[in-house]
């Protein structure tokens, strides 16, 4: 009688014919997705969404396509089980960038500032890493204002009062308002490069905390703010 073990291979295997002669029958089970597709050159226009989503609701139809591979998960007999698995394009040197940033003195007092975590929790900064990793560009190329652009971004995605962001802009540049046309053309290119995928699931959020989870920033948890 066949026994049933579970395959500990991580890479691609495709359904084999049986010593017997008979082809294996494949049964198909899809993990929830996670993270993000790389950067692919733009073309469609950006969408609004209708309401904010929630990160305890499900993800499963919200979160871009990522890179598509297929485990075997369990051998039994002539049936094989076979399951998908969303490969992150979020990528160390991305954490690298993140942390760099997070010496930069104005993003500090930005920070510090936030106290109520209102424009940036965890889930919140945990969003920016993931969009570094869409934006398709070099490390050494992300500044200070690339951390604002993906926050209020993210913001934009997560948050219903739209109101705490705002402080972004006295951060960036004072009292001085002329600038704020730049932020917001700098945000559309951002987009643009990201391919319109601004959607980050709260799984790909938790698997991004779990690279580094003694990182300062992880402890800022809203739901232990008085």
């Amino acid at each position: 009688m066949a026994s049933c073990q579970p395959c500990s291979q991580s890479e691609d295997q495709s359904p084999r014919p049986s010593s017997s002669g008979y082809p294996l029958e494949v049964v198909v089970d899809e993990e929830r997705p996670g993270p993000s597709a790389p950067w692919v050159d733009p073309c469609p226009p950006p969408q609004s969404p209708e309401r904010k989503r929630r990160r305890d609701e499900s993800d499963e139809e919200m979160t871009p396509g990522a890179e598509d591979i297929w485990v075997v998960e369990t051998l039994c007999g002539l049936k094989m089980k076979l399951k998908r698995r969303r490969v992150s394009s979020v990528l160390p040197e991305h954490h690298e960038v993140f942390s760099r940033l997070l010496e930069d003195p104005v993003i500090k007092r930005f920070l510090a500032w936030d106290k109520n975590l209102r424009v940036s929790d965890k889930y919140l900064l945990s969003m920016v890493i993931a969009y570094f990793s869409r934006a398709g560009l070099f490390s050494w190329q992300y500044q200070r204002i690339h951390f604002f652009i993906a926050l209020y971004l993210a913001n934009d995605m997560e948050e219903d009062n739209q109101a705490p962001k705002q402080a972004i802009f006295s951060f960036l540049y004072g009292k001085n308002r002329s600038q704020r046309p730049l932020f917001h053309k700098l945000r559309f290119q951002f987009i643009r490069s990201m391919d319109w995928k601004t959607r980050v699931s709260r799984e790909e959020c938790e698997e991004i905390q779990a690279f580094d989870p003694e990182l300062w920033v992880w402890g800022r948890d809203r739901t232990l703010v008085p």
